[in-house]
């Protein structure tokens, strides 16, 4: 018997959730196959059989939080199906034709719920479906058989979005059971209001935690200036064509304000650190982690070694991240390490904002919207510039006003003449 445990994860994950099973009981096995897939609190782990065999049962059900090192799933080894019982020898043969009585009856007691569990979690064993354990709960509740949900997911999960869209297709018999809890049964009935109940995925929690925590903690305070992107909206239109060309990726913003900040930390040190303890440690290095908005909520990958990049490495860095964080495939090593954050809240149409810490990171550059405002040019003059708000949150613990705000004047000075660099170092 073979079993699959839960590998070690991160240095500073020591647990993950159930997200989906992907096999079976009674599915065969290859060595390096995945059997599960685990969701922890930065990404999603697949696990992989060591050895090939037949995926005998399952320990945990979608949506069970398993520990590092515990066994989840176990394998019978052989090629599994027909062609491994011919092989077997007579007392395997007789163990096998009476689904193991002698390991079910001595494990049973210890089991019995964890079936009944699964059994309550895993839709048609052998063929179900894929589903987050969230849009299981909520098609049960709703009486909706997941195989007739049709999704967009690139692997074929379903998801709430999915189970919510399908809701064409109601269940009247499930409705009745909802209002289980006496104290909530009256408030629907009541209101004639119309809920949703949905549990957070770990990610989400982690989130959540992280920010309060960071709100909690650190002393954060935020300044703003504007910004005229009148000469970088100028140097793109200029260069756009050719850049393409060499680099085969668009010229964007976000390299301009990567190269921007990079610059400002050489200036301003105390915002590339972090504290630990009673120590303030000054990072010599500049990996630069760019916001995005994933699926499963807001991830922050890391761009390695910014310092050393050019315009092009950087944008087709940024690219690669984002594709990655979409479809759901960053790992562990795009996302830890970063020692500034860099968030573009003006790609959803926020005109201003005052983003939160990404910590331990003590600073966070926040980019917006560009609208067309009137601008005085002199006492006489007035012309519509195209204008960004920018806003930098700090840690004030070990950042001062006057840093911050000559950090931030760095930026502007450096986007509104851009080829100012090209001469930094």
């Amino acid at each position: 018997m073979i079993e699959i445990k839960v590998p070690e994860l991160a240095e500073s994950i020591t647990e993950g959730t159930v997200a989906s099973w992907l096999k079976q009981p009674g599915d065969h096995v290859e060595k390096g196959e995945a059997i599960v897939e685990l969701e922890t609190d930065k990404v999603n782990i697949e696990v992989p059989a060591d050895e090939s065999g037949t995926l005998d049962e399952q320990l945990a059900a979608e949506g069970d939080t398993v520990q590092v090192g515990q066994v989840i799933a176990r394998l019978s080894s052989g090629s599994g199906g027909g062609t491994a019982v011919a092989t077997k020898t007579k007392a395997e043969a007789t163990t096998e034709t009476a689904p193991a009585p002698a390991e079910t009856k001595t494990e049973e007691v210890g089991e019995a719920k964890k079936v009944e569990r699964r059994e309550e979690h895993v839709a048609s064993p052998g063929k179900g479906p894929i589903a987050t354990p969230a849009a299981r709960k909520l098609a049960r509740e709703k009486g909706i058989d997941l195989s007739a949900i049709q999704t967009n997911d690139p692997i074929g999960r379903i998801n709430v979005h999915d189970v919510t869209n399908h809701e064409s297709k109601p269940a009247p018999a499930q409705a009745p059971q909802a209002p289980k809890a006496p104290a909530a049964a009256p408030q629907p009935a009541a209101s004639g209001k119309d809920e949703e109940r949905i549990k957070m995925t770990r990610r989400r929690q982690t989130i959540a935690n992280r920010l309060v925590e960071v709100q909690q903690t650190a002393a954060m305070l935020t300044t703003f200036n504007e910004i005229d992107m009148s000469a970088v909206m100028a140097l793109r239109k200029r260069r756009q064509e050719k850049f393409v060309k060499d680099n085969d990726v668009k010229l964007g913003f976000m390299s301009f304000f990567t190269k921007a900040a990079v610059a400002a930390l050489k200036r301003m040190p105390y915002l590339n650190a972090e504290i630990q303890g009673n120590e303030i440690v000054l990072k010599k290095y500049y990996d630069i982690g760019i916001a995005v908005s994933a699926p499963d909520g807001l991830v922050v990958p890391v761009v390695r070694e910014a310092d050393r990049k050019n315009f092009g490495e950087i944008e087709k860095d940024i690219l690669h991240l984002a594709d990655k964080a979409r479809n759901n495939k960053l790992g562990l090593s795009d996302l830890t390490g970063g020692t500034f954050t860099i968030t573009n809240g003006g790609v959803f149409g926020s005109l201003l904002s005052t983003p939160i810490l990404n910590g331990p990171q003590v600073a966070i550059l926040g980019m917006h919207s560009i609208q067309l405002r009137p601008i005085a040019i002199d006492a006489e003059t007035m012309e519509n510039r195209p204008m960004m708000y920018v806003a930098l949150s700090y840690d004030h613990r070990i950042v001062d006003g006057r840093e911050a705000v000559t950090f931030l004047k760095h930026i502007k000075d450096m986007i509104e003449d851009p080829e100012q660099l090209l001469f930094e170092a």
